[in-house]
């Protein structure tokens, strides 16, 4: 059923847009390789009397509406890319793209946007300029950056920018925002492991790098624990170690490879050199030596919402919904989100919409999630609403 605030103008379009969201779905492309998407979304943006600039980071699309006489800009983003995830859902409009999926809602985000495009083209109803951005590569790829260094607010200067991600456990189109550090940085840590190869019924004439490698495993939880203020957040996680292909060899290296998390810059340093503090000494007391490195390319900053711009996106929602329509106690969430990056450089706002906590639900990422299509008009309709004060 139909949420009673959606703006009769989307309400008029939901349908169609659930069918674009649904087909969007069926169609997955992994990130830089979104060139069907990119065509549906410039096509759409066209048909409706956008400016479509194409090529931005490859597959991006930036489309820009101007009415009025004002010079105010409002940027709005939305993410295109998929996950290279076997589905499991079972839906009829599930994957057709073998090992690639909408696993984190993606799909719904850029149709939510569209639909709000169409309203704005259709009805308008502000002075200024609209630059809707849909992303390629989010999935820490960098598209974000890409379309940075590509001229994105040299060409498309925003007064302020914003973002919206579903999230599943938080009810069905209820809005969650917070001021400053809202998601973690991300940083990728390789730790490759060199000792001596052996024979595994002689380890004694060997340095056994899976003993390293899982010894180093277990110390890199005391950081965490044991070096960082307990009052702050940081997340060291293996989750992957590779070393040897026969039980009876051992090998003479091993590799892990660590998700690192952190919602300050402080924390993200603190973690970064224990964690090759703690390999390096781990490694010497077997005899074993290490390297540490970090991938420059899968670092993102922690994602921190501009104090006024969150103040203002709340208030635009809560003024259409009332307190019942906000997350009321909005914490700060620990995985990472490359927006960050255009908050760097564009003064904006990163917010949530409940995609559901009902029984059966389950989390991004997930191969057996999908984006609920009960929020996307409701999430349209903010979209609309948050341009036509912005730009009142």
């Amino acid at each position: 059923m139909t949420h009673p605030c959606v703006l009769p103008g989307i309400q008029a379009i939901e349908a169609e847009m659930i069918s674009l969201r649904q087909h969007l779905h069926a169609h997955p492309e992994l990130s830089f390789e979104e060139f069907a998407t990119s065509d549906l979304v410039a096509s759409k943006l066209q048909a409706w009397g956008f400016e479509v600039h194409r090529g931005m980071a490859g597959t991006g699309v930036v489309g820009r509406l101007r009415l009025g006489s004002s010079d105010k800009v409002i940027g709005l983003r939305a993410d295109m890319d998929a996950l290279p995830i076997i589905e499991q859902t079972g839906l009829p409009y599930a994957s057709r793209n073998e090992g690639v999926m909408h696993a984190c809602g993606h799909d719904g985000h850029t149709a939510i946007l569209l639909a709000a495009a169409k309203h704005l083209a259709q009805r308008g109803e502000f002075d200024g300029s609209v630059v809707l951005i849909f992303q390629p590569a989010e999935e820490g790829d960098g598209g974000a950056r890409r379309m940075l260094e590509d001229g994105l607010f040299e060409q498309f200067p925003c007064d302020a920018v914003f973002a919206m991600h579903n999230m599943p456990g938080l009810p069905v189109g209820k809005f969650g925002f917070l001021a400053g550090p809202f998601m973690a940085s991300t940083d990728t840590v390789t730790i490759s492991v060199r000792g001596v190869g052996g024979h595994g019924a002689m380890p004694h004439k060997a340095v056994d790098t899976v003993l390293v490698g899982s010894a180093i495993v277990m110390a890199l939880q005391s950081i965490v624990s044991r070096n960082v203020d307990p009052l702050d957040c940081a997340v060291v996680s293996v989750g992957s170690i590779h070393a040897g292909i026969a039980p009876n060899v051992l090998p003479d290296t091993c590799e892990l490879q660590l998700s690192v998390r952190a919602l300050k810059p402080a924390v993200r340093d603190l973690l970064i050199e224990r964690i090759s503090a703690v390999a390096q000494a781990q490694a010497a007391s077997y005899g074993a030596t290490v390297t540490v490195q970090v991938d420059e390319s899968q670092r993102f900053p922690a994602l921190i919402n501009d104090v006024d711009s969150t103040a203002f996106a709340r208030q635009v929602a809560q003024q259409w919904l009332g307190d019942e329509g906000l997350i009321s106690d909005m914490t700060p969430l620990t995985g990472s989100e490359d927006f960050a990056v255009m908050l760097e450089h564009c003064p904006g706002c990163y917010l949530v919409i409940g995609n559901g906590d009902g029984e059966g639900g389950c989390m991004v990422h997930n191969p057996g999630y999908d984006f609920n299509d009960d929020c996307l008009a409701l999430g349209a309709s903010y979209w609309v609403r948050l341009v036509q004060t912005f730009l009142a």
